[in-house]
């Protein structure tokens, strides 16, 4: 096993190599100086990402860092002369605390934009829209086709902590298994202990093509309704609130891809988005930190 230390100007790090090149545990402090962020990846040539492991947003495969968010962060931190995406694997519930205790840099899990996460770090411009979906064992026995049929059937939900889809459990009064990975949410409904697993409907249809053999089917992504109110869901990529020169910056290489549905594809298409997914230049950070969406 390789292990690959990177020299770091004005940060402490200490970091154990996972697997491969491209995964490291890594737990960094601020040492002082003057310089930023940017300026500190930019003389390292290497930002370290805090994932949580789902596909086909930011996960592991043969022991590499790969996925949409993965992929446009290569291509974005690239063009601002930071060649080399490391991650971090978390929960995707200790993922923002993770990125203010410094144990990574940015997340990168397409996590959606709410209000009560803009008070606790920035999120870049929108990357993705997505819808949520439900997996049920096959032939959908129950009949489920959104969050209200999970809610009048009294099925038993799974759901994954620090996810848009527990809250949306929450809102409508649901009692949910709270699991910490997709794959436990699928492994929760094969085995019966749950009878749907709730989760965006691209998460799930990766998983259900990439595991052809399990008994469950993926049911057709809906637009959440809460109180009346369709909740229409972006994500991005995390950043600390002090970071915002980085953002900036960041923000201006996204801007060129978003703007532009071929490059955008060229990204991420392989990993089964589609212009679908291509985020609407209408629906603003600002607007979804805001609650006005």
């Amino acid at each position: 096993m390789k292990k690959i230390l990177h020299r770091r100007s004005v940060r402490t790090v200490a970091c154990a190599v996972l697997v491969g090149a491209s995964l490291a545990a890594c737990s960094s402090t601020d040492s002082g100086g003057d310089s930023s962020l940017l300026e500190q990846l930019q003389e390292e040539g290497a930002v370290t990402v805090g994932f949580a492991g789902e596909a086909p947003y930011s996960f592991e495969q043969n022991g590499q860092l790969t996925g949409a968010t993965v992929a446009l962060h290569r291509e974005i931190f690239g063009n601002l002369g930071i060649e080399t995406v490391e991650g971090v694997n978390a929960d995707f519930g200790a993922l923002i605390p993770g990125l203010q205790a410094n144990r990574f840099d940015v997340v990168s899990a397409g996590m959606s934009i709410l209000p009560e996460r803009c008070e606790q770090a920035s999120f870049s411009d929108p990357e993705f829209n997505y819808t949520t979906a439900l997996m049920v064992p096959t032939g959908n026995p129950m009949n489920l086709t959104d969050m209200q049929s999970v809610a009048g059937s009294g099925a038993r939900l799974a759901t994954m902590t620090g996810a848009i889809e527990s809250d949306y459990a929450e809102s409508l009064n649901i009692e949910s298994m709270q699991v910490a990975t997709p794959q436990d949410g699928m492994d929760a409904v094969t085995s019966g202990r749950a009878d749907v697993f709730a989760l965006t409907g691209i998460s799930l249809n990766w998983m259900k093509n990439n595991n052809p053999d399990a008994p469950v089917d993926v049911t057709e992504s809906f637009v959440a309704v809460i109180d009346g109110v369709p909740q229409v869901g972006a994500g991005g990529t995390v950043f600390r609130t002090d970071d915002q020169e980085l953002l900036d910056a960041y923000n201006t290489e996204l801007e060129k891809i978003t703007s532009d549905p071929e490059k955008y594809l060229s990204i991420v298409g392989e990993f089964g988005f589609t212009e679908e997914e291509l985020p609407d230049p209408e629906l603003t950070t600002e607007d979804l930190c805001a609650g006005n969406i």
